[in-house]
């Protein structure tokens, strides 16, 4: 194992639709993508795509949806680690000029235990503080072990002020800081108060404002892509989770900056592709990407 992630699975199917229909109306969607989602699955497969497998703690369902979700894990060979739960987790996604409209539908009443695995030759771990428990167990056994932890704060879930306290790199979202009530800069320092090293808060199509090893506050501004190529924002923040973590595998000694950047070019490619899985970027795609856009 070089990676663990942890997190919550849903399938989603992704509706471009140009109308809602309502009442009794009906509309034909001009096109479709289903594939695996969740925030910690979907950056899970966006680092076994960028060349480093992890292992993966998540929910699974004994149902047609469950056993699709296994099929997609076989093909980028993550091993899968699963909690049982009644019934797989379904999320209707529908983009909509550069932002995107969601319906989901879970369930996550645990049939059982967290699994319990070795942390031999993990590097890293990464949560999006679904699965609560499992999420305290391994973040504090990862930080004993001297084990990078990283957290995908997208919004205050249960047990995630006291995560906090265990985790190295905290990257959360504007609903993160607009359930605290605080500003993206006050955000920053409550991270810092919490003990993680590097933290940030996600703007959207503003970029991120972030602070560094040295605690230094910088924005990492967006990078330009024209309006009419971007299809699909939805997953665009867990392929950048995945992807900088994929870079920290590749290149420890780098500095989180270059980890971001090439996570930023990740994200790049993602919002340019309908569904999770097409908005996957291979290291050959970032690397065409990053000379031809620049920063907003």
């Amino acid at each position: 194992m070089q990676a663990l992630f942890i997190g919550h699975t849903y399938i989603d199917v992704t509706l471009l639709c140009s109308k809602v229909p309502s009442g009794d109306e009906k509309t034909v969607a001009e096109d479709y993508a289903v594939s695996f989602g969740g925030n910690a699955v979907t950056a899970a497969f966006a680092c076994a795509k960028l060349g480093h497998v992890p292992d993966l703690i998540t929910t699974l369902a004994n149902d047609w949806l469950g056993r699709m979700f296994l099929e997609m894990a076989e093909h980028y060979q993550i091993p899968t680690h699963a909690r049982r739960v009644q019934r797989s987790s379904l999320s209707f996604v529908l983009p909509n000029g550069g932002k995107r409209a969601i319906i989901r539908a879970r369930d996550d009443h645990y049939l059982e235990p967290f699994p319990q695995l070795d942390l031999t030759g993990c590097r890293v771990l990464h949560l999006d503080a679904h699965q609560a428990d499992a999420a305290i167990h391994y973040a504090k056994a990862c930080r004993q072990k001297g084990i990078l932890t990283s957290l995908d704060g997208g919004a205050i879930r249960k047990n995630i002020q006291e995560l906090l306290h265990f985790i190295d790199v905290a990257i959360v979202g504007e609903r993160f800081c607009e359930q605290m009530a605080l500003s993206a800069p006050d955000t920053l320092s409550y991270l810092k108060s919490k003990g993680c090293r590097i933290g940030g808060v996600t703007l959207g199509e503003r970029g991120m404002l972030w602070y560094d090893e040295d605690g230094v506050v910088s924005e990492l501004p967006p990078l330009h892509i024209p309006e009419k190529q971007v299809i699909d924002t939805s997953g665009a923040g867990d392929v950048f989770h995945g992807a900088y973590v994929a870079s920290y595998l590749s290149t420890p000694e780098a500095s989180f900056i270059r980890h971001f950047e090439f996570a930023r070019a990740a994200a790049a490619f993602k919002i340019q592709r309908l569904g999770n899985e097409a908005g996957l970027p291979t290291l050959e795609d970032i690397e065409m990407l990053e000379p031809a856009i620049t920063p907003a």
